[in-house]
């Protein structure tokens, strides 16, 4: 079979992803009771993320990786819905996000690694649930501390051993800590290529050091907090800035990529904040003008994803 991407329309070939975001929510809730909203909520109103996903589509973008999982409001239904609706690549991820959120029916301390592994197998192969909806990414694969915890490294065991049977990259969550590391020494320790690896958040935490180790190692580093307002991410933006320029004088242009991870209400422009055009409008011509080159641009935003998101 030919290389390809797999979206929830279907398999599409790596050239026709164009522009990605790979590491986004078109909806999420991050409460433990179901149907809770209070907390910390990325809308289910349909109608408004379409609009906002549309305007995505206007400023250039051709393709979004949800990496919303099970335990936290996954529905792929909704997903084929969305891309139908805006003509965009909808590519969903798999497996299950960090220990927090792991859904009860998970039951993870009672099954083995291989058995968790064989699910997200069984739903590359066949689809989700009779809907012949396919993931495309394992991820995002998480920790709720700078540690990773018993349950947490079984459930990375698994997604190891499912991304070595299905050929689908594996992406990460964990911050403010270099816990990306530990992350990685699991899966390769399981055998993955570090090339199938990215490194998520990594803008949560600005060490240089912590850089170049997940970059020697051969994996991905990607810069995915880009355009946050919730803390002190305004105010390190010119430094993230300056260590992308570094990183990419260093040669590391083929393992960088940037997105914007949208997962609460106040990031939309709905509720005014930038929406998914943030990259567009503001962090690329912020790049522009400290000389990173265009092509470095492209690598960065459509051929770093497109390698990453390719089944081979």
């Amino acid at each position: 079979m030919a290389p390809r991407v797999m979206t929830v329309s279907g398999p599409i070939p790596p050239e026709k992803l164009g522009f990605t975001l790979p590491h986004e929510h078109t909806g999420i809730y991050l409460w433990h009771t179901d149907q809770r909203w209070d907390y910390w909520e990325l809308t289910p109103d349909e109608d408004l993320v379409t609009d906002e996903l549309r305007d995505y589509r206007r400023r250039g973008g051709a393709s979004i990786v949800d990496l919303t999982l099970d335990g936290v409001g996954r529905d792929p239904l909704r997903l084929r819905r969305l891309a139908s609706a805006t003509g965009l690549n909808v590519i969903m991820g798999a497996g299950w996000y960090r220990g927090a959120y792991y859904p009860a029916e998970l039951l993870v301390d009672r099954r083995t690694v291989d058995e968790l592994a064989a699910q997200i197998v069984r739903e590359f192969e066949g689809g989700f649930g009779g809907t012949g909806i396919r993931p495309g990414i394992i991820g995002e694969i998480g920790t709720d501390k700078p540690w990773v915890s018993p349950a947490e490294e079984r459930v990375h065991r698994a997604a190891a051993r499912a991304s070595l049977s299905t050929g689908m990259a594996i992406t990460t969550h964990g911050v403010q800590s270099d816990v990306g590391l530990a992350q990685l020494r699991i899966f390769t320790e399981e055998g993955v290529d570090p090339a199938r690896v990215v490194i998520g958040h990594a803008d949560s935490y600005l060490n240089l050091d912590f850089y170049l180790a997940v970059l020697d190692a051969g994996a991905n580093l990607q810069f995915d907090f880009i355009g946050h307002r919730f803390g002190v991410e305004e105010s390190l933006e010119p430094r993230l800035v300056e260590t992308i320029v570094e990183l990419l004088e260093r040669g590391f242009s083929p393992q960088l990529l940037l997105s914007q991870d949208v997962c609460h209400n106040r990031q939309l422009k709905a509720y005014g904040g930038f929406g998914y055009v943030y990259l567009h409008q503001h962090f690329l011509p912020t790049l522009r003008t400290a000389a990173v080159g265009e092509g470095e641009i492209r690598q960065m935003t459509l051929d770093n994803p497109a390698r990453i998101l390719t089944i081979p």
